[in-house]
């Protein structure tokens, strides 16, 4: 009984201690590829009005991602109605070709900084809408599939 109980003790320490994450959502693309008109939508009510807290968005890739970088289109409605939109780069691949992230096999998994020490000013919910915004260089008009990333997620975290 007494190994039992230390045990459990020793469990619900190492979980209370570790984990910061306060939201976390996935969504899967149609068939392995992202499109460009197709916007992942998370809608989350804020943690709280007090504390920081940091904005990671996760990307899942294989081997099918054709490009090194990641051009994305982000914007994050406030419950009164201000909208923060950002164009953001992430660098995918490492100079030698070799992925980024983490994960063993053809997925890579990379969790990338969104926003740092954000307080939520409101209750209420908020929607970050993500959009992909690749297109070849020399081209105007975006790619209409992008290939090879099969996941695309956002995570919250109280800050430490």
């Amino acid at each position: 009984m007494r190994n039992y109980l230390y045990f459990l003790f020793c469990t619900g320490l190492l979980l209370s201690c570790s984990n910061n994450l306060v939201f976390s959502e996935y969504q899967a693309t149609q068939g392995g590829g992202w499109e460009r008109d197709e916007a992942m939508v998370y809608s989350f009510s804020a943690p709280d009005t007090l504390n920081q807290h940091d904005l990671f968005i996760t990307i899942r890739n294989n081997d099918n991602y054709p490009y090194s970088n990641l051009f994305l289109i982000a914007s994050l409605n406030f419950p009164d109605g201000t909208v923060v939109k950002d164009t953001l780069e992430y660098e995918m691949a490492f100079p030698d070709g070799s992925w980024m992230g983490k994960g063993t096999g053809s997925i890579k998994e990379n969790k990338l900084w969104y926003k740092e020490n954000i307080v939520f000013p409101f209750n209420g919910v908020y929607t970050l809408e993500l959009a992909q915004a690749m297109r070849k260089n020399g081209s105007v008009s975006g790619l209409e599939t992008l290939p090879g990333i099969t996941d695309v997620g956002l995570e919250i975290e109280k800050r430490k």
